[in-house]
């Protein structure tokens, strides 16, 4: 809640300034009746009636006073502002609730309210409210919309105090604003499994005994409450105390999300450009992983990641999932291209080790980029790639379709090294795409089941 006060009181005005800052407030109806009281004015001196200089006096004095009463009156009022909700998809509304209260004694005049909003959410809301008794309160909402994810500041408000005459308008903002996140689209995505997947997949969890044999046991110390029968005798008479051994420990199955962000690999802007489709894929995949129990990572070309992730990305049940997401769709509503060429970086993160599932949405390649991507599959579990056709993605919807030889040339490079690749046409769905790499691996599955019996 932000409190404001109008009126003289403020420290950093001096009488100059406020004599400057109300004769500044003279709407056009107050700077005619100033003109035409000192025209009245000059002619009665000229022409010597001295009964038109009083009605000159009386036009010429009546906006002044105006400007300095409106000027001097202190209304103290109160101002939030709640956003419902604080994050939300691109192309949904959300709706700004505004609530004024009047904190001070005396009752306000005619109040006009503004809020300063981004060209990109629609047009300046405003509102008129009438005289607000003292210890009343004003509620007025307005809907703000954006196609384009990003993060766009709500405010300061604005409150326009006018006089009854209309012949004064002075301007007061409140110095507090609010942000509104709006966020890629998350396509809802078909519970597949990819089939034939053997590291680093399953049903969102996996579990890694802590021993192979009597002789490869990792025993620790005995705590308070373990089941002695879990004691391991030779491990305790090495080291002199009791030790156990460990339980089989949990093991989440490990996603990590490839976003293409080079900016030579897209062509074209807006909602609707190939770009905006990758990173509304990428949200929607990284969505749908962490859901179904995956510790899920976000990589860009750049080698960068969310901030605050672990080495194995996000993971967690109930709040800590909706927060990880949260915090992933942050970071994708103000991803931007890079300035980078290649996918050297990423290649460099992934050769690190993660030998979990890996899925690429990737803009236009050429040959070098295309052997670096081929190579990341290596250090996965498996590989399914996204890859956008330039050809139906940069043409109007009356142009005849490009020669795609060299997308397909891609595609050809990345299959034979082990991915699951599909080309993405303009409008393409990505749950349809989804299930079609997942019948797609279920045939290689088959296919390699076949060619190993």
């Amino acid at each position: 809640m932000t409190s404001w006060g109008a009126g003289p009181a403020e420290a950093d005005r001096g009488e100059a300034g406020g004599i400057r800052t109300a004769l500044a407030g003279l709407t056009t109806r107050g700077r005619s009746f100033l003109a035409a009281g000192i025209a009245a004015a000059i002619c009665s001196f000229v022409l010597g009636l001295s009964e038109l200089l009083r009605v000159g006096l009386l036009l010429a004095v009546l906006p002044l006073i105006c400007a300095i009463v409106l000027y001097r009156t202190r209304y103290r009022v109160a101002a939030t502002r709640r956003l419902a909700p604080a994050r939300v998809p691109a192309g949904s509304e959300a709706r700004v609730h505004l609530r004024m209260d009047n904190v001070s004694r005396l009752p306000t005049g005619l109040l006009m309210l503004q809020d300063r909003v981004p060209y990109v959410l629609g047009p300046r809301p405003r509102f008129v409210l009438d005289r607000v008794e003292p210890g009343g309160r004003r509620e007025v909402s307005y809907r703000v919309r954006s196609d384009l994810r990003g993060r766009y500041p709500l405010g300061p408000l604005q409150l326009r105090l006018t006089d009854p005459f209309g012949m004064c308008e002075l301007t007061r903002s409140f110095s507090t604003y609010d942000t509104l996140t709006v966020i890629p689209r998350v396509e809802p995505l078909s519970p597949v499994r990819f089939g034939g997947e053997a590291k680093g997949y399953g049903d969102g969890r996996q579990r890694s005994l802590a021993l192979a044999g009597e002789d490869d046991v990792i025993p620790r110390g005995y705590r308070y409450g373990d089941d002695l029968r879990r004691v391991h005798w030779r491990s305790t008479a090495r080291y002199g105390e009791l030790m156990v051994r460990r339980e089989e420990q949990p093991r989440r199955s490990r996603c990590t999300v490839l976003l293409d962000t080079r900016g030579g690999a897209y062509e074209g802007a807006g909602p609707d450009s190939a770009f905006e489709w990758a990173v509304s894929g990428a949200a929607s995949v990284l969505v749908h992983m962490l859901e179904r129990g995956f510790s899920v990572r976000l990589l860009t070309d750049s080698g960068s990641a969310v901030p605050g992730e672990g080495a194995d990305g996000f993971a967690g049940t109930g709040q800590e999932t909706a927060d990880a997401a949260g915090l992933m769709m942050d970071t994708l509503a103000v991803i931007d291209h890079s300035d980078g060429t290649g996918l050297s970086r990423a290649y460099d993160v992934l050769r690190g080790g993660n030998e979990g599932l890996l899925i690429a949405f990737l803009g236009d390649l050429d040959e070098e980029q295309a052997t670096t991507v081929a190579k990341m599959s290596r250090r996965s579990g498996g590989a399914v790639a996204f890859v956008l056709d330039p050809g139906t993605w940069t043409r109007e919807a009356n142009d005849v379709p490009r020669p795609g030889d060299r997308h397909e040339e891609r595609l050809r490079m990345l299959r034979e090294a082990g991915w699951t690749a599909l080309s993405v046409p303009r409008g393409a769905s990505l749950d349809e795409l989804w299930r079609q790499a997942d019948r797609e691996r279920s045939g290689l599955a088959a296919v390699t089941g076949e060619a190993r019996g």
